[in-house]
Order: C-alpha cells, then structure tokens, then sequence
C-alpha cells in the first residue's frame, strides 16, 4: 500500500483534533472557582459539570470507533468536530450550571467520535512501519504539549477574559481542523458489517457506569453503578463472543502484543494518571506556586518527553517493542521513586524528577501503543484505537482515584489528631488555617511520598507484563498483506 502524499499535512490536523481535546480538559480545571462563583454553581454542580463530559466520552468510545470502521473515519471525525465546537460555543452562553452541563454531555458526544479516528486514520495514511512510529511519537509529544499547556494557557485567558474563555478557544481550532480533513484527508473505512446494536447499548451503559463508579472511590464505592457495570460488561463480553457480527473484537486479546500492550498501558496509566492532580496540589499548597506557576513548572517534563518521544520511535524500529517499552516503564518507574523518596522543595529538585518520568513516558507510551495497534487489522483500526483509548481513559481514571484516595489517606493520618474534621481532608482547608499551615504541608509531603511510590510499584508491574507478554522483535504492522488485501478503499 502506498503511503498518502499529503500524510504529514493530514498528521497536523490530528494532532489538532487531539490538542483541542487535551486543552479543553486541563484548561477547565483552572476554571472551575471563576465559574462556580460567576453561575453560583454548589460542588456537585461542579463534580458533574467536570464528570458529565467523561461519562458520556468513555461510555461512546467503542460505539463511535465501530461506526467509524463501518461508516468512514472521516466522516465521524469531521461530525465530531462539528458537535464539539458547537457544543463549546453554546457553553459559553451558559447562564446556569445546568445549561454548561448539557453543553458538556455534547461536547462529551463529540470528542467520542473524534479520539479513536485520529489514530485509525493515522494507521491508514502511514502504512510504513518506520513512519508511523515518528508519526505515533509526534502526536503524543502534541498531546502532552496540551496536557501541560492547557492549565497555563486557561490560566491566562481566564485572569483576562473570563471563564468563557476556555471554551472560546475551541471553536477557531474546531473549525481549522474541519476545514483542513475536508481539504487534505482521504476517507477510509473498514468492510462492511452488520451493526451491532446490542453491544453498542451495553458497551454504552457498562463503560459509563464503570468510569462512574471509579470517579466515587475517594467517597467510598458506589455500589449501584458498579453492579450496573459487572452486570452490563459482563453481558457486552458473552454477547461479543457469541454474536456472528461483533462490535468490538474481542479476539484481539489473544495476541501478545495487543493484550501485553493493553495492560501494561493500563497500570502505567494508572501510575501517571494522578500525577498532575497529587504533585499540582503539592506545588500549589506546600510550595506556593500560582495556577500559573504550577503548570509553568511542568515544562521540564513536557521538553524531555517530546525529546524521548522521537528517540522511543527510533528505538522502537531498533530494538523491538519489548525492550523499548520495558527500558521506558523502568525509567518512569525511577522518576516515581525519586518522587516518593525525597522531598522536592524546589525548581531543581522537581525538574529533575519531571525530565526523568518524561524521558520514560516519551520511551514507552507510543512503543506500547505501537505494539498495540501492530495487532488491530487495518479494516478495524476504527474500533481498535476506540479499544486503545478506552484501555487509556480507565486507567487514567482508576489512577486519580487510587493516588488521590492514597493521598487523601496518607495526608488525613499525618495530620494532627485534634485539627478538625475539614483540615484533615483537604490541604485545602489546612493551609488557609495558619495554626495548621505547617502541620499541613509536612502532611502532604508525606502523602505525595506515599502516592507516588505506589505510582512507582504500579509502572513497575507495568514493566514486568511488557517483559512476557511483548514479543521480543517489532512485527510488521497491518499494512501487512494480508490485513491490506481485506482494507476497503481509501479514496
């Protein structure tokens, strides 16, 4: 299969598909005290404003991913454009909480049809195995130039234009990247199934309930929606396995790479998935940074994981997945341990901790993904990045959850036993009391040391599934023949 001529023009709109997501996301986390008090929104108006969007992503994920294999990646990108920059421009005439969640469940829709075809159409534009892995490093180093560049960039249009803000700036970007996929981007879709209406109304209701679940573990379980969830998976798996036309196939687990890829993904998610909640607060309350600040402060990371994204893509075709991938795990792992081993009380102590976990990230993140998506044939690159992402967005869940509430633990039982009950669980309320500011800050320098040396153990066991189940040499993509023979034309 020939490369696409206009491959590396259509890999900047993806990378602009992504951005949009990632920024929009970390942006509104600094915006959340600006608009509580400008719409007079209580806490659990801001937990659902915050959490409607990811229900409704999670929950769409592997549906949008299987329509866009059968009705054109384009299509469904192009769709998800439209409706996630609709939904951004309405939020920003939100007169009240409930106006900016509605706005958010769309914008959830929307961002659930864009994800999973920005790397299935990557798959299909750079069927080189060597260029995918560049194409693969750039895209990631773009989103975690948005992980950390939407807090400091949120920051400033909020201090200057309002809360609004953070949504403005996603339809100009909305309307670059459709313009450019309508211009530069071919259509492709996989060969034609039935649909599978079933499995798209559990998938819906089990991956909802499921992420659901997992953002109540700092308050205890939440035994409605995990029962909702065991019983709704577990339906979604026995209908795929026994149905003629499944949605997502599940038969994808037996290979090594896509099941080693998937769960070593998933603990590394979970160990860094925390991280910038748990060492925000800690800039933030123990050191006194601005929001600013903070996000400033993460710019050591953000270089060495561009820089060790383009190495990890070299390696890669090198040494194989396996050793690529395991080599970063255990450097991430090392950036853990010095996290949770000493106490970084300054710019130098943070950086250097920051460039080593992003000198792992950038090793190991696109190699596992490539090992990964190595093993999706080509006509269900659709479903397969949906399955990819959803992998990613549960553990990047279950890791806020399990650090936060380790955190939360760890920090409640540092602190003096006759502080009140509010101090004691939140840094928050503790510092803004002077007679517990100190107590306070020894506190979380504790808890951020118990957090993050479970983040460590976590990428660790990351690194030893990647070690077995990995196949030593990189394997041919599926450009291969045999998955290009059944590819459905790419106009």
């Amino acid at each position: 299969m020939q490369p696409h001529p206009r491959r590396w023009l259509i890999l900047i709109v993806l990378c602009l598909s992504t951005l949009v997501l990632v920024i929009d996301n970390m942006a509104l986390t600094v915006a959340v005290p600006a608009l509580a008090g400008d719409l007079g929104a209580t806490s659990q108006d801001i937990q659902w404003i915050l959490e409607s969007y990811m229900l409704v992503f999670a929950g769409l994920l592997l549906t949008a991913g299987s329509l866009s294999d059968r009705y054109g990646r384009r299509k469904l990108m192009v769709i998800g454009l439209v409706l996630f920059g609709a939904a951004s421009l309405a939020a920003t005439f939100a007169a009240d909480p409930g106006q900016l969640i509605a706005a958010r469940v769309a914008m959830g829709v929307g961002g659930a049809m864009i994800m999973p075809n920005t790397l299935s159409i990557l798959m299909v534009v750079f069927p080189d195995e060597a260029e995918r892995r560049k194409a693969m490093a750039a895209g990631a180093a773009f989103a975690v130039l948005g992980l950390i560049g939407g807090p400091v960039a949120g920051g400033a249009l909020i201090a200057s234009l309002g809360w609004e803000a953070v949504f403005w700036i996603n339809v100009p970007v909305a309307l670059l990247a459709i313009v450019a996929a309508l211009t530069l981007m071919p259509e492709s879709k996989g060969s034609a199934a039935k649909p599978d209406p079933v499995g798209a109304v559990l998938s819906v209701i089990g991956m909802s309930a499921l992420v659901w679940t997992i953002n109540e573990l700092a308050h205890g379980i939440a035994w409605i929606p995990l029962i909702v969830a065991v019983v709704a998976l577990a339906a979604f798996i026995g209908w795929e396995l026994r149905t003629e036309h499944p949605m997502v196939p599940l038969k994808l687990f037996r290979d090594r790479d896509f099941s080693g890829g998937s769960l070593s993904l998933t603990l590394v998610q979970i160990g860094s998935g925390g991280m910038l909640l748990v060492l925000t607060q800690y800039m933030q309350f123990v050191l006194g940074y601005t929001p600013a600040q903070a996000g400033l402060a993460f710019i050591p990371m953000v270089i060495a994981s561009v820089a060790f994204n383009g190495l990890g893509a070299a390696l890669g075709g090198k040494l194989g997945n396996r050793t690529t991938a395991v080599l970063g795990m255990l450097v991430m792992a090392g950036g853990f341990a010095v996290l949770g081993l000493s106490t970084p009380d300054s710019f130098v102590g943070l950086a250097v901790a920051q460039v080593v976990l992003g000198a792992g990230s950038g090793l190991a993140g696109p190699t596992a993904i490539a090992a990964l998506m190595g093993a999706v044939p080509t006509e269900q690159a659709g479903v397969g990045s949906a399955l990819n992402d959803t992998i990613q967005q549960a553990g990047a869940a279950l890791g806020v959850a399990i650090l936060g509430s380790l955190a939360t633990s760890s920090f409640s039982s540092a602190m003096p036993a006759t502080a009140p009950e509010a101090a004691r669980r939140s840094v928050a309320a503790a510092v803004a009391d002077p007679s517990l500011a100190d107590a306070a800050r020894h506190a979380y320098d504790a808890a951020m040391s118990t957090a993050f040396l479970g983040a460590a153990a976590g990428v660790l066991g990351a690194a030893v599934l990647a070690l077995f189940l990995l196949r030593g040499r990189a394997v041919s993509s599926p450009s291969r023949p045999e998955a290009v023979s059944e590819l459905a034309s790419v106009r």
